[in-house]
C-alpha cells in the first residue's frame, strides 16, 4: 500500500511540474545542442524505486531554480519500466524489469530513450542507454523427462545417437555450460555447440552391446549452467537393445549447410536427401523422417517428405527473428529392428530487404497525438520534435536515411544514429503561417529500397507579439449639437491578430480636459466595443469640437498599447434667433428721428442685429412687417438700412409706427421683431448724411431666391424640348403625307400605231427618296394566250434587275388595254391602273377610284391585313390577273430589300394556263444569249431594256406586248404585279 500511494503522488507531482514546463515552453525555447549518450546498467527483477543515474551528475548539469523541470523523458518507450525526476534527473525502475520477456535471446537487452535537459541558455538532448543484466533466474529443462531410444546390437563402437536439447532462459555465463550422464559401461556424451550457440550432447556407444546379455539400459542426463548458483535439469533416457539388422541405409552425406531466403516462398525445396540400404525388400526400403531430438518450432517451419526425403519449406521464417536452424533427419529401413542413419542439417537464413522501415516522432511539446506545438517567440535552431527512425533488416537494408520536406522554416539535424532532430531555421510567426504540415521520408539503403512516409502537423503557439491596431491614427466624425444625453456618436475599431486573451482589446478613454472639466463628463467609451457615447447636451456656441484620446489594450501579459485621436466636430443648429443691437431697443421698441425736409433717398437708420450661430444659420435678412409696409419707407434686406422713398409732406402723422423683422437663413428659420417710431421733425437733416439713389424694386429683384431660379431655367428647358419634339413629329407627319402624295405620279405615253398599242415607260429624274411609278400595259385578263417561244427575258449585267416579257400570240376580241404605275417597296397593293383603253381613246383613272384602290392599311410591311390585299379571292377580281394568264416579272433591288415592302423578297414568277408550259433558262448567261437574240427593237422597248441593264432604279419594268394585230379591241386590262428579286424562274424542259 505504501509503494501504491508513493507512486500516485509521483504520477501527480509529475503532472504538475509537466505542466509548469508547458507554461514556462511559452515564454522561451532555447537552441539545441549536439546529443549526449548517457549508458546505465541494472540487473533484471530489480526492486521498484531502484536507482539507476543522476543525469545532472553524471552530466555536471545544474538544475534550474526554483524547483522548475529541468528535464524531460521524450521516448516513450518502456516508461513503465523506467522513471525519471525531472527536477534532477534521477532515474530509477518503474517496475520489475524480467530481461527474458523483453529481449528474449538476445545477448545484450537495451532499453533506451531519449531527455531533454533545458535551462535558459539552451536545450540538450541526452541519449540513455540502460543494459539490463542477466540474472540467473531459469533452469535447464528437457522436453521430456523421460526419452526412449533403440539401438541395434549391431551398432558399431562410436555410433552417436543425438538427445535432446535442455532449454534455458538465461544468457551467457548464466545458459547451459555442460551436460552429465550417469555412470556406465556401454556409453558416454559429448557436448557439442550449434550454429546458433546452442549446446547439446551425443550419446557415443564405448562397447559393443549384446541383446541376450543386457537387453535395456537406463540412463540419467544431467544439464547444469554457469550461474552463481548454479542451476540445473534433469531426464531419464532409456535405452532398448534391439535383435541384428545386417544392413542400415548410409547417406551421401553425414551433414548439409543450406542457405536459405527469409522471403522464400512456402513449398520451396532446400535439400533432396538419398539414403540407400543395401539389403533388398522390405530391409532395403528406406523411409525418412526428424530426429526426436528435433523441436516442435522446427516441424512446423520445414518438412521431410517420408518416400523420398525431400526438405521442403512449410511455413516462412524471419531473419530478423532467428537466424539458423539446426536439425537431424532420420532414414531408416522397413525391416525388423532398423538401425537409422543420421543426417545432420544446418540451415542459415540470409537476410533480405523485406521490411520497411519505421517512424517514431516525439513532439518536446505536444497536447495532442499527431501534433507538436512551438511558440513563435522560439529562436533559431529550436528544437521541435524528434524523429527516430528503425529498419528490422541487417546490414545495408537496416540502415536508414531521413529526409523532411514540406516548408523550409524547418529541417533535420541528426541527434545520434538513426536519430533525428526538427528544429527551426528561422523565426517564426504565427499571424502569417500557423500551422505546418511536413513530411517525413525515411528510407533504407537496401534493393530495392524500402520506403515509409509520415505527415505531421507543427503548429506555432501565439505569443503576444502583436499590439492592437486602429485603422486609422485620426479619425473626423461629426455630431449634431443640443443632442440628448447618451446620444452615439461613433465607433472604433482596434485590431489584434492574436489569439485569445493576447487578441481581446478593451477600449478606455484617455484622461485629457476640454475647457478645464475632464474629457470624461463629455463622452464615454464602451470598453468592449470601442462605441463612444455624448453624457451630455453639446451646445457649438460653447464649444465646437471634441478631441479625445483613444487607448486599446490587449489582454496579454505584458499588455500592449496603441492610441488613436478622435476628432468630434460640433455641427451647428439653427437654435438662436437673431438678436437686434441697433437702435438699442427699450421694452421691444425704439424711437428714430426723421427730418421732415429730408430727401427721397435719405438714410434714416441701420439695423444692426447679430445671430449667434455660424453660416447660413447666421445670415440675416432684414423686412418691413407686411401690415405695416408704408410707401414713404424701404429697407435692404442684406445691410438692414432704412431709406426714404419719397420726400414727407405734411400730411404725415409725426409719429409712424413700423414694425422691422430680421430673420436668420436657417431651416426653420428664426426671427426678432423690433418696433420702430419713426418721429418727424421740423429739423434740417443733418449735413453729410448719406442719400442712396437705390430702388426698392432693385433690392429685392437682386435678392431674389436662388431656389425661384433654379426652377425658372428647369421649367424653360422643358418647354424647348417639348416644342422640338412637336417640330419634329410635324416635319415628319408632313414628309410622310408628302411621299404618299408625290408616290402615284407618273407618265405615260400611249400610242397607237396600225391597231398596236405601245405603252412606253417615261422615266422621270427623281431625288430624294419619293419613287418614280413605272407604267406598263398588260393584255385583257380574258384573253386566251399561249406562251410562245418569242416570249423574252431580259436582265441587267450584275443581275440585280430584270425584265421578262411574254408575248401572247392570240388576243381575245373585245379586250383593252390598261396601263399601270408600279410603286416599288409599297408592295403589289400600290400597283395601279392609270389609263385604260376602251374602244378607240384612253381614260385616265384617280388614286381614288374604288375600283383600283392603292390605298394601304397602315399596319407595317405585311399584305395581310391590307385593305388591298385580300386572300379570299375577292382582290383577284379587281385587280390580280387570274393564274391562266401571264404575268410580267419585276426586279427587286437592294434598296428595296433595304426598306422592305413587304414580309418577304418576292420571286419572279410566270402563271400560264397553256398546257404547253416552257420555262424560260436558269442560267444567266444562256438567259441574256436568248434574250439578246429574240428581243424585239421597238422604240420603247429599247428604251426600256438600256435604262434597265445600266441604271439601278428602285422600279418595276414590264414590257409592253409585241406588236401584234388586235381584233375587236374593247377593253384591254393589265395584271397587277408586285416587285420582285432580279431571278426570273422558268421551268426548264
Amino acid at each position: 500500500m505504501g509503494s501504491k500511494k508513493l507512486r500516485n503522488m509521483f504520477r501527480v507531482s509529475r503532472k504538475w511540474a509537466l505542466g509548469c514546463y508547458f507554461i514556462n515552453l511559452l515564454f522561451f525555447l532555447p537552441t539545441i545542442s549536439k546529443a549526449k549518450t548517457v549508458k546505465y546498467q541494472t540487473y533484471e527483477e530489480e526492486k521498484p524505486e531502484t536507482v539507476i543515474g543522476h543525469l545532472a551528475e553524471d552530466l555536471r548539469l545544474s538544475p534550474t531554480q526554483g524547483g522548475l523541470t529541468s528535464f524531460r523523458l521524450m521516448k516513450q518507450f518502456n516508461t513503465s519500466f523506467i522513471k525519471l525526476r525531472e527536477s534532477d534527473g534521477e532515474l530509477t525502475i518503474g517496475e520489475r524489469i524480467d530481461r527474458e520477456l523483453i529481449c528474449r535471446k538476445s545477448l545484450q537487452c537495451l532499453i533506451a530513450f531519449d531527455v531533454v535537459s533545458f535551462s535558459k541558455e539552451q536545450f540538450k538532448l541526452i541519449h540513455v542507454e540502460v543494459e539490463v543484466k542477466d540474472i540467473n533466474d531459469n533452469s535447464p529443462e528437457f522436453p521430456h523427462l523421460e526419452t526412449s531410444l533403440d539401438v541395434s546390437e549391431s551398432a558399431a563402437i562410436g555410433t552417436r545417437i543425438p538427445l535432446e536439447v535442455a532449454v534455458d532462459e538465461d544468457v551467457g555465463s548464466n545458459y547451459i555450460q555442460s551436460y552429465q550422464i550417469s555412470v556406465n559401461s556401454h556409453f558416454t556424451i559429448e557436448v557439442l555447440s550449434r550454429a546458433d550457440g546452442v549446446k547439446y550432447a551425443e550419446l557415443v556407444l564405448l562397447k559393443e552391446l549384446d541383446r541376450e546379455t543386457q537387453p535395456s539400459h537406463v540412463l540419467e542426463l544431467v544439464a547444469t549452467d554457469g550461474g552463481s548458483p548454479s542451476r540445473s535439469g534433469t531426464t531419464n533416457i532409456n535405452i532398448k537393445v534391439k535383435d541384428f539388422n545386417d544392413n542400415s541405409p548410409v547417406f551421401d552425406q553425414s551433414s548439409f549447410s543450406v542457405e536459405l531466403n527469409e522471403d522464400a516462398p512456402v513449398g520451396f525445396l532446400l535439400l533432396d536427401l538419398n539414403a540407400v540400404d543395401a539389403d533388398e525388400g522390405l530391409n532395403g526400403e528406406v523411409v525418412y523422417g526428424f530426429g526426436n531430438q528435433v523441436t516442435s518450432e522446427i516441424r512446423q517451419l520445414f518438412k521431410v517428405d517420408r518416400k523420398s526425403g525431400r526438405l521442403t519449406l512449410e511455413h516462412p521464417v524471419d531473419f530478423e527473428t532467428k537466424k539458423t536452424y539446426e536439425l537431424d533427419v532420420q532414414a531408416y529401413d522397413l525391416g525388423p529392428n532398423p538401425t537409422p542413419a543420421i543426417c545432420k542439417i544446418i540451415i542459415h537464413i540470409q537476410d533480405v530487404n523485406d521490411n520497411a522501415p519505421e517512424i517514431s516522432i516525439t513532439p518536446m511539446t505536444s497536447i495532442s497525438a499527431g501534433i507538436a506545438y512551438i511558440t513563435e517567440a522560439a529562436a533559431k535552431d529550436s528544437f521541435v520534435a524528434l524523429i527516430s527512425t528503425s529498419d528490422r533488416d541487417s546490414g545495408v537494408n537496416g540502415k536508414v536515411h531521413c529526409t523532411l520536406y514540406g516548408h523550409d522554416h524547418f529541417k533535420l539535424q541528426q541527434a545520434y544514429e538513426d536519430s533525428y532532430m526538427i528544429v527551426t531555421t528561422t523565426s517564426l510567426d504565427r499571424e502569417k503561417i500557423s500551422e505546418y504540415n511536413l513530411t517525413v521520408v525515411a528510407e533504407d539503403l537496401g534493393s530495392p529500397p524500402f520506403r515509409t512516409i509520415k505527415q505531421y502537423t507543427i503548429r506555432v503557439s501565439d505569443e503576444n507579439d502583436n499590439a492592437p491596431l486602429f485603422s486609422k491614427t485620426v479619425y473626423e466624425v461629426s455630431v449634431v449639437e443640443n443632442n440628448s444625453p447618451g446620444a452615439y456618436i461613433t465607433t472604433v475599431v482596434a485590431r489584434d491578430p492574436d489569439l485569445g486573451h493576447n487578441g481581446k482589446v478593451m477600449y478606455r478613454l484617455v484622461d485629457t480636459e476640454i475647457m478645464g472639466s475632464p474629457v470624461s463628463t463629455f463622452v464615454s467609451v464602451d470598453p468592449a466595443t470601442g462605441s463612444i457615447y455624448a453624457l451630455r447636451n453639446l451646445n457649438y456656441e460653447v464649444v465646437k469640437q471634441l478631441e479625445l484620446r483613444i487607448l486599446a489594450s490587449d489582454g496579454g501579459s505584458p499588455q500592449l498599447h496603441s492610441t488613436a485621436v478622435i476628432n468630434v466636430k460640433i455641427v451647428d443648429q439653427n437654435d438662436n434667433a437673431p438678436s437686434i443691437t441697433h437702435p438699442v431697443l427699450i421694452n421691444g421698441s425704439a424711437e428714430v428721428l426723421v427730418p421732415r425736409d429730408a430727401p427721397s433717398g435719405y438714410l434714416i437708420t441701420k439695423i444692426k442685429a447679430s445671430d449667434a450661430d455660424q453660416g447660413v444659420n447666421s445670415e440675416l435678412t432684414y423686412r418691413i412687417g407686411r401690415e405695416e409696409q408704408h410707401a414713404a419707407f424701404s429697407i435692404n434686406k442684406v445691410t438692414g438700412e432704412i431709406y426714404l422713398n419719397r420726400e414727407l409732406s405734411h400730411e404725415y402723422r409725426e409719429v409712424i409706427k413700423m414694425a422691422i423683422t430680421v430673420s436668420d437663413n436657417g431651416r426653420p428659420s428664426l426671427s426678432s421683431t423690433a418696433t420702430l417710431r419713426f418721429t418727424i421733425t421740423a429739423t434740417a437733416p443733418r449735413s453729410g448724411h448719406v442719400v442712396v439713389a437705390q430702388s426698392p424694386e432693385d433690392t429685392k429683384l437682386f435678392h431674389m431666391d436662388l431656389s425661384v431660379i433654379v426652377i425658372i431655367v428647369l421649367a424653360g428647358s422643358c418647354t424647348l424640348l417639348l416644342l422640338a419634339i412637336i417640330l419634329i413629329a410635324t416635319t415628319y407627319n408632313r414628309r410622310k403625307k408628302e411621299k404618299e402624295t408625290t408616290g402615284f405620279q407618273g407618265d405615260v405615253d400611249v400610242q397607237i400605231e396600225n391597231g398596236r398599242i405601245n405603252c412606253d415607260t417615261l422615266i422621270s429624274s427623281h431625288s430624294g427618296s419619293v419613287f418614280d411609278s413605272r407604267p406598263y400595259c398588260s393584255k385583257s385578263p380574258f384573253s386566251n394566250s399561249q406562251t410562245t417561244e418569242s416570249d423574252m427575258c431580259s436582265s441587267s449585267e450584275d443581275g440585280r434587275d430584270a425584265a421578262c416579257m411574254y408575248e401572247a400570240e392570240n388576243r381575245l376580241a373585245g379586250s383593252h388595254t390598261e396601263c399601270y404605275s408600279a410603286l416599288p417597296g409599297f408592295g403589289e397593293k400600290v400597283v395601279r391602273p392609270i389609263a385604260i383603253w376602251k374602244g378607240n381613246s384612253f381614260s385616265t383613272i384617280s388614286a381614288q377610284d374604288p375600283e383600283f384602290s392603292g390605298k394601304d392599311s397602315g399596319k407595317g410591311d405585311s399584305d395581310f391585313n391590307d385593305s388591298d390585299s385580300d386572300i379570299s379571292g375577292d382582290g383577284q377580281k379587281k385587280a390580280v390577273v387570274p393564274g391562266n394568264v401571264q404575268n410580267g416579272l419585276w426586279a427587286c433591288t437592294s434598296e428595296c430589300k433595304i426598306i422592305g415592302h413587304s414580309d418577304r423578297c418576292w420571286s419572279p414568277s410566270a402563271r400560264r394556263a397553256s398546257a404547253n408550259n416552257s420555262s424560260l433558262p436558269l442560267d444567266t448567261l444562256r438567259r441574256e444569249n436568248y434574250y439578246q437574240a429574240h428581243l424585239p427593237k421597238t422604240v420603247g422597248l429599247q428604251s426600256v431594256y438600256e435604262k434597265v441593264l445600266h441604271i439601278d432604279y428602285d422600279y418595276v419594268l414590264v414590257p409592253p406586248p409585241r406588236p401584234v394585230r388586235i381584233q375587236e379591241i374593247n377593253e384591254t386590262a393589265v395584271p397587277v404585279y408586285a416587285p420582285a428579286t432580279t431571278v426570273c424562274h422558268t421551268n426548264n424542259v
